[in-house]
């Protein structure tokens, strides 16, 4: 069930990216082995840096103290930033916590920051299939179901048959793993497999129906629940995830399980020491997590696998037998991993259309906002070579709107990337390509707009938001082919223009297709969160708050969700 040594040597290219675990259900629990240590008798905090999709964890602090003694603290943080803090060295943190450690310990740098590390429990990626699209399909059959493979999978997303969410592959394990495994399935020579191997053509029909994106499992599967039935018949995901959707009653229909059979990759969850002073406190603690009370616990409330095979014996009656397939492997070609990544960017995916609306409102001259505004549009159209920057920059085909508001919306301004001349060559192999020189002068351009950009006026924050829509629909019933969204920016409180509540009744009237448009708000300064929740909740998308964290850093996450 481990990965192969030659897997280690090519996923640093990944490390930055591609960390997302399972989510499942919170519940409390009592005192355990008669130790009970109260919070305030509690010795100082063991900091556990994890990332956010273990927030179904966080219950366990209070049984790790009754326990153990341990102060134990969860501090929860996005999977790009959390990997670069323990590479860094500036985690602030005495452990970590995260879906595995194949990208930190890949790499001489990653190994000198985790002291010590312990595996705590195992959930493998499924396709979950709704049970109508699985009948259609011939997969309702658990017998016929235990024979679909990679191939199967890709066949039906090609003939539309397929429509799935999936966590974004440049930015999350379980999605570049879902990925890989279409590659590995076309190449038939996983374990060799290079960059020049790559089916593009297998590549391409897989990621037809790759319908809903996003960057975690949360926003997924607040997504697939309202789309399910409409826009998808289908979740790639951890098993853990799968399973917590078809138990919460949220479901118009329940999913069935598919485990390619080709093999599967696994989040083993290694918990990792960081602070070699911590070392008594880190083993106190991986001792108690690897015990029968937290195993059957995190088995029975987040439904992913106990470590032991003792304690899964003791639960076998929850989670499928036929889950544990045997592990997948992946070639030891660094290039495959960046050229696939970067083809996934540039040339498979559906192409991005989506309109910033920019608030250069007077309140934005002040504490540094325009700054910070002009340096993340600027950064999105920069040069960054790290696998984050190209991941948040502009890519091939993209068609970028500047919108401008202020007491009313102003100076719409469009941009578009050329595609690259490399989408001409053949079938077979993917590789970085350097950008040609259209493409610079169209980064340029945006770059030179985020400049000159002025602040004055009032917020007419709705108005522009609704203007934006409106536009990305007609952009949308002249050009389908394309993925649209709207991404909005602003420090204040909306007092020029439209109200929410008419923003609300306008969008009501707005035909349903703008419902395939959703809006991801980014609140800075003093802008009402509250208000900002409910828009986002009445087009679809997510709010980013950039009060606690650089706009900079927010662009990072705003583009996995693009």
């Amino acid at each position: 069930m481990r990965m192969t040594k030659g897997t280690m040597t090519w996923v640093w290219t990944l490390g930055l990216a591609l960390l997302l675990a399972a989510c499942g259900r919170d519940e409390q629990a009592g005192a355990v082995h008669g130790k009970v240590a109260d919070a305030a008798d509690a010795g100082p905090a063991f900091t556990v840096l994890a990332t956010s999709d273990l927030r179904d964890a966080q219950p366990l602090e209070d049984m790790v103290r009754k326990a153990t003694g341990v102060n134990l603290k969860f501090r929860f943080g996005g999977t790009m930033e959390s990997t670069e803090a323990v590479l860094t060295g500036q985690a602030k943190a005495d452990a970590a916590w995260f879906a595995n450690a194949k990208y930190l310990l890949s790499d001489a740098q990653g190994q000198s920051r985790v002291k010590l590390q312990e595996k705590i429990m195992l959930s493998p990626i499924a396709v979950g299939v709704s049970e109508s699209a699985a009948k259609t399909l011939g997969w309702a059959d658990p017998a016929v179901a235990a024979k679909v493979g990679w191939k199967q999978v890709t066949q039906a997303a090609r003939d539309g048959k397929l429509n799935y969410a999936l966590s974004n592959p440049a930015t999350s394990n379980q999605g570049f793993m879902a990925l890989m495994g279409v590659v590995a399935a076309a190449g038939q020579k996983s374990e060799a497999l290079t960059a020049a191997d790559v089916d593009r053509g297998a590549v391409a029909d897989f990621l037809k129906g790759y319908k809903l994106p996003g960057d975690n499992s949360t926003y997924l599967s607040e997504q697939f629940v309202i789309q399910q039935g409409v826009k998808v018949n289908a979740f790639i995901n951890y098993e853990g995830w799968l399973l917590g959707l078809n138990q919460s009653g949220k479901l118009r229909e329940k999913l069935v399980l598919i485990y390619p059979n080709e093999g599967v990759a696994t989040a083993d969850y290694p918990f990792m020491l960081l602070d070699e002073a911590r070392r008594a406190d880190y083993l106190k603690v991986a001792e108690y997590l690897k015990g029968e009370e937290a195993q059957l616990w995190l088995a029975r409330q987040t439904l992913r696998r106990p470590i032991k095979p003792e304690f899964a014996a003791k639960v076998e009656n929850i989670l499928p037998r036929e889950g544990m397939r045997v592990e997948l492997p992946f070639s030891p070609d660094r290039g495959l991993a960046d050229g696939l990544i970067a083809a996934y960017l540039n040339e498979f995916r559906r192409p991005i259309a989506s309109t910033f609306v920019l608030d250069t409102s007077g309140s934005m001259e002040g504490h540094g906002r325009r700054q910070q505004l002009v340096e993340a549009i600027q950064y999105i159209a920069g040069a960054d070579a790290s696998l984050t920057g190209r991941i948040a920059r502009l890519t091939d085909r993209e068609r970028l709107w500047l919108q401008p508001f202020a007491n009313a919306p102003y100076g719409l301004r469009g941009f578009e990337v050329p595609p690259a001349v490399a989408n001409a060559r053949g079938v077979q192999g993917v590789e970085l390509q350097a950008d040609s020189q259209a493409k610079q002068k169209v980064l340029a351009d945006v770059r030179n707009f985020a400049d000159g950009l002025q602040m004055t006026g009032g917020t007419a924050l709705y108005d522009a938001v609704y203007d934006a829509l409106t536009h990305m629909l007609r952009e949308k019933q002249k050009n389908p082919g394309y993925q649209y969204s709207v991404v909005a920016f602003t420090d204040g409180e909306a007092n020029q223009g439209r109200s929410l509540a008419e923003f609300q009744r306008a969008y009501a009237q707005l035909p349903e297709d703008v419902r395939g448009i959703p809006v991801f708000m980014v609140l800075f300064g003093e802008a009402n969160e509250a208000d900002l929740q409910a828009l986002v909740q009445t087009t679809g998308g997510k709010v980013f708050d950039a009060r606690k964290a650089s706009l900079y850093s927010v662009f990072k996450d705003i583009r996995a969700y693009q």
